[in-house]
């Protein structure tokens, strides 16, 4: 289990350098993270950018407070309530690991093409369901790992390394996992089109093993990482 645990907790690393490496960088942004956490990978974000402006959207206070302490304008609020924004007044807006977390999806992604510049763009990375470790859960009868059935406690998988154990924040189970076209094709509907798409990861192995398999087969591998613009309507 402990393997498995390393594996998981690299493998989010590899995550998140891949979101870094697909922003281009992008002076003077205006950016906008949702679920800052504790705002230190927002700030990676920012830096990567070359951000000029930093806010947040955080559901947790002890959270949001320490972003705020790293200087992020965090507004406390549940996602599901719809973003307090004016239209367009950001650049680029980035969520990750968030998308599966929220109940009202629908209102996440309109009220981010809401708020994105027409010229902005969305970082949207979340777990993909296609990943082989999760089709092979479902293969042998297991609740696949980022399957959440509880809103308390982990369950379902004796080989998760945090099977039994309490969900770490209030707010932390998963709701909505996503494929890399179902992830496509709810985006398209509320008018973010794909610009591109990458994915991290290539559970069970470790990243450095996991990279080559991963760009062979990404269809099952373990993050996916969309980039998204908003629409133009034609007339």
């Amino acid at each position: 289990m402990g393997y498995l645990y390393r594996v998981f907790r690299a493998t989010e690393e590899q995550n998140r350098r891949t979101i870094l490496a697909a922003l281009e960088p992008h002076a003077g942004a205006r950016l906008l993270d949702l679920g800052t956490s504790d705002g230190e990978f927002t700030m990676r974000v920012a830096e990567r950018l070359g951000a000029a402006s930093v806010s947040g959207v955080e559901l947790l206070e002890e959270h949001a407070a320490v972003a705020r302490g790293r200087g992020i304008d965090v507004h406390r609020a549940d996602l599901d309530d719809g973003l307090p924004f004016d239209d367009g007044a950001f650049d680029v807006v980035h969520a990750n690991q968030i998308i599966e977390h929220v109940r009202r999806t629908d209102t996440l992604l309109r009220e981010t093409r809401r708020v994105l510049a027409p010229d902005g763009l969305a970082c949207i990375s979340t777990n993909n369901l296609a990943s082989w470790h999760n089709v092979f859960a479902l293969t042998v009868g297991l609740q696949p790992m980022p399957m959440h059935v509880s809103d308390e406690t982990i369950l379902g998988n004796p080989l998760n390394p945090l099977d039994g154990r309490p969900h770490a924040d209030r707010g932390r189970s998963h709701l909505r996992l996503f494929t890399a076209r179902a992830l496509t094709e709810l985006c398209a509907r509320h008018g973010l089109e794909r610009v591109a798409l990458r994915t991290a990861g290539y559970y069970p192995l470790p990243p450095y093993v996991g990279r080559l398999p991963g760009r062979l087969d990404p269809t099952h591998a373990a993050f996916l990482i969309g980039l998204f613009r908003p629409r133009t309507t034609r007339s």
